[in-house]
């Protein structure tokens, strides 16, 4: 396989509704979208999840761009590939910058998977046909509203729901919910908000019966994690600490948290992924996939990986229309009965929609190889 051209889209989309953690607020997504073209002028794409500011990683869209297109591009020259593993020793002299690497290696995976003529889930190892649905509830104005948009989705059927906490927007919040849906499966995502300082704060939270509390300590941290992972009944779940294999094997050996939130763009792309997946299942710790806002093309790769072994767990694959008008996909992803079927076709499965993608595309480049 030998990549003859790549093309970087700038997209902007407006979100149906601003999405709020402890740390930032998110109404307009500014990323990257990937096309890598092959001789044979087959294309796989790829997206970008980096946001425009660095709340969540030290990534943003403009650092993906000129990494992408001044480095990772230039390494691709020449080169001919077997397979999308081999990306990543080809990437390794370029230090951290997962997201701008995973969002090439999504649209090479996607390339390989249409050459192959099997679906992406395949060439991963996926075995399900269809992924639990499960859904994030950024922070709300009041605990009504709150309430009242849990209650929509659990309506429409998904597996489980997340809320954002943070301090003085936790304890209350959590207790209204119980009262009113006593047995949800429900999960909490701290985002880093809290310090070990907080840890009888968080001991109170074993009360609401949480399936997990996601990253409650810094986003670099294994250690005080490890300590308070002692102490609660409540799951400890990982989600900025686990940027790689080598994160996910420490924190395990420390006791530093029972579940492991993968993210694609996280921890540099599907081929990484599916190694902390591996090392999740020998040590029988439940993985689920989370999201990062994605369009249609990154959340298609989520709902690839999703089908290995060991997530057991319901993931942030929630329809397209939670988030957007308009897709960039079609069909656009839609959830019945609380799951996503997984499509059959080559590759990511899902069509290009060329005029949505024109549509929100604010500059394109092209960059010969």
């Amino acid at each position: 396989m030998r990549i003859r051209q790549i093309i970087l889209r700038h997209m902007e989309m407006e979100m149906k509704f601003a999405f709020t953690n402890s740390s930032a607020t998110v109404q307009t997504k500014n990323f990257i979208l990937i096309e890598a073209q092959d001789e044979d002028g087959l294309s796989g794409w790829g997206e970008s999840v980096a946001f425009t500011e660095p709340f969540y990683t030290e990534e943003t869209f403009k650092t993906n761009w000129h990494v992408i297109e001044d480095f990772l591009i230039p390494m691709l020259k020449g080169k001919e590939l077997h397979h999308p593993d081999e990306l990543v020793p080809l990437f390794a002299s370029v230090k951290r910058n997962k997201m701008a690497k995973a969002a090439i290696e999504g649209a090479i995976w996607d390339l390989y998977a249409k050459r192959a003529g099997i679906p992406l889930y395949k060439a991963l190892g996926g075995e399900r046909t269809a992924v639990e649905a499960g859904i994030s509830i950024g922070v709300q104005p009041t605990i009504d509203e709150l309430l009242s948009v849990i209650k929509q989705h659990v309506d429409e059927g998904y597996k489980r729901v997340k809320v954002k906490i943070k301090p003085g927007w936790d304890e209350e919040i959590l207790k209204e919910i119980r009262r009113a849906f006593p047995s949800l499966p429900l999960m909490a995502d701290a985002n880093s908000a809290y310090r070990l300082e907080d840890l009888s704060l968080l001991k109170r939270l074993d009360e609401y019966g949480l399936m997990m509390i996601e990253q409650p300590l810094a986003s670099d941290d294994i250690i005080d994690h490890a300590i308070i992972q002692q102490e609660l009944d409540t799951p400890v779940c990982l989600d900025e600490s686990i940027t790689s294999y080598e994160d996910a094997r420490k924190a395990l050996q420390l006791g530093s948290c029972r579940v492991i939130n993968v993210k694609i763009g996280r921890v540099g792309g599907l081929t990484e992924a599916k190694r902390i997946h591996d090392l999740c299942r020998e040590k029988h710790i439940p993985v689920w996939c989370g999201g990062m806002l994605e369009a249609g093309v990154g959340r298609a790769h989520n709902i690839a990986l999703s089908t290995l072994s060991q997530f057991t767990l319901p993931g942030d694959n929630a329809a397209s229309s939670r988030y957007w008008v308009k897709d960039i996909i079609k069909p656009e992803v839609t959830v019945e009965s609380g799951m996503i079927d997984v499509p059959e076709r080559p590759g990511i499965g899902y069509e290009i929609d060329e005029e949505a993608v024109e549509s929100f595309t604010m500059m394109k480049r092209a960059y010969n190889l």
